[in-house]
């Protein structure tokens, strides 16, 4: 049986990116951006996808190595449409152009993991009955994307999560967005969502924001600023903050697991793509733009 750190679980997307006149297509989806930060940490990591009959090159993309990338095959590939609407990048407008087939519990592989890592695109990806599964084999992380963006004649809405009361007590580590923590919470400060969705079970809250990244674990609030130096690559901010917690979170406590994976995720906007650098690019953009922090 293979044993990970981190199993992550999730759809690539054929990502079309318009922006300010322009358009560029990428492949992107949580499961690439996460898969690149757990393994630039040094991390064992396995993961799971799907993809369309025809779309067997899109494995090569992976830094995982190809024993350690399980897939099967969907009627269709995940392709997502992104127009920015700020020059921040922080507004946009999503279409879902296809969607593949959704992650059921008899898919997952025989492999043993630290943590298992539901990277999801679109509500659908995984049911409800796969937290269960999962949450009695390791410890579960759960990027609430997954369970609160929904396709609706392909154009991208955010709704609650009907039964996350019943389902946040079995997760280890939840991330949300701001304006994901206040659809789950209908609170503004991040703090208080944070706190309220503790509060409902969740282990270790992260809400990510263009400034900073938080982590509630119940008792304390912990807070990085985020400092990249331009914002070409914005996508995938926090599906590599996430990964990069998560991982580093086994061998760290938790200020200097959220310090690492603040300062991978800002590194990484400064250039479009997964983050493709190593542990020793991070701890040396610490030592240069974190220095106060350490």
């Amino acid at each position: 049986m293979n044993c990970y750190d981190t199993f992550i679980i999730g759809h690539l997307s054929r990502d079309e990116i318009l922006y300010q006149g322009t358009t560029e297509n990428l492949l992107g989806g949580a499961v690439l951006y996460a898969a690149y930060a757990a393994m630039a940490g040094g991390n064992k990591t396995g993961l799971l996808t799907k993809i369309a009959r025809g779309s067997e090159e899109l494995l090569q993309e992976f830094s995982v190595p190809a024993t350690d990338v399980h897939w099967l095959y969907s009627q269709d590939d995940t392709a997502i449409r992104n127009e920015f609407l700020s020059d921040d990048r922080e507004r946009r407008l999503c279409t879902a152009l296809s969607i593949a087939d959704p992650f059921l519990s008899e898919d997952i592989p025989a492999v043993d993991s630290a943590v298992y890592h539901l990277a999801g695109l679109i509500a659908g990806d995984f049911p409800e009955e796969l937290i269960d599964v999962l949450a009695g084999r390791g410890k579960l992380a759960v990027d609430m994307q997954g369970f609160l963006r929904h396709a609706e004649n392909g154009v991208m809405v955010f709704k609650d999560w009907q039964n996350k009361q019943q389902c946040l007590s079995k997760i280890t580590y939840l991330k949300v967005d701001a304006a994901e923590a206040e659809i789950m919470t209908g609170l503004t400060d991040r703090r208080e969502a944070a706190r309220q969705l503790h509060a409902w079970g969740a282990g270790e809250v992260m809400v990510t924001h263009n400034t900073e990244a938080l982590i509630y674990d119940g008792s304390e609030f912990y807070t990085v600023p985020l400092r990249s130096r331009n914002l070409s690559g914005r996508t995938g901010r926090g599906d590599s903050c996430f990964s990069a917690y998560i991982t580093e979170r086994q061998r760290q406590a938790i200020p200097e697991a959220l310090l690492y994976a603040a300062a991978l995720v800002s590194l990484k906007m400064e250039t479009p793509g997964p983050f493709r650098g190593s542990r020793y690019d991070v701890e040396a953009y610490i030592d240069q733009v974190y220095r106060d922090a350490c």
